[in-house]
């Protein structure tokens, strides 16, 4: 009997604390005027994530401790990280405006329509356009360019242009030595 009652507080309390950390993240720290603020709370709740990481304002995170990101990354306004099955992200991707990224989904012929998902890969030098969405088990290849509305449900190969539902390649983007992304000695302003 005390065992069952230490088990259901435990799991109350688990649930309470995952609804307030979520709570916490997406709508103070995302939410807050500083990126410098939101990097370092990141930081603490367990996203992998270096300095030279631009953070708009409004992002939408679950579970940052799947979640790594490399140096020179530009995360826009309203982009969702879900991290839950694991998201790697590469050096100085660009993610735009109310771009998604999924890596758990519902599986709609389970009778109870229980989740499955698998992990992401965004390589370096890709640009995931605004309003994009980027399906479980998907790797976008090295300076991949995603258009803006594509629904990425397949890999895409290094340096191809993919758009449409479901994204398709039609063009490609020519191979250089990219070296552009975001710097935080670049940064202007101090306190956003």
């Amino acid at each position: 009997m005390a065992f069952r009652i230490l088990d259901k507080i435990s799991r109350t309390w688990n649930r309470y604390h995952i609804g307030f950390q979520w709570w916490w993240l997406n709508v103070v720290v995302c939410n807050f005027p500083s990126v410098h603020f939101r990097r370092f709370s990141l930081r603490l709740a367990g996203m992998d994530i270096p300095k030279n990481v631009r953070l708009y304002e409004g992002i939408h995170v679950r579970n940052p401790k799947g979640i790594r990101i490399a140096e020179g990354c530009s995360i826009g306004t309203r982009v969702l990280l879900d991290g839950r099955k694991g998201l790697t992200i590469g050096k100085s991707v660009v993610l735009g405006y109310e771009s998604v990224i999924w890596t758990l989904n519902h599986d709609y012929n389970d009778i109870h329509f229980n989740t499955k998902g698998a992990p992401v890969r965004i390589d370096d030098y890709a640009w995931i356009c605004s309003r994009s969405i980027i399906m479980p088990g998907v790797t976008v290849g090295e300076g991949a360019v995603v258009a803006s509305g594509a629904v990425v449900t397949k890999d895409v190969p290094p340096y191809s242009i993919v758009a449409g539902i479901p994204a398709k390649v039609i063009g490609q983007r020519e191979r250089k030595d990219y070296e552009y992304g975001y710097s935080v000695k670049e940064e202007y302003m101090h306190f956003i």
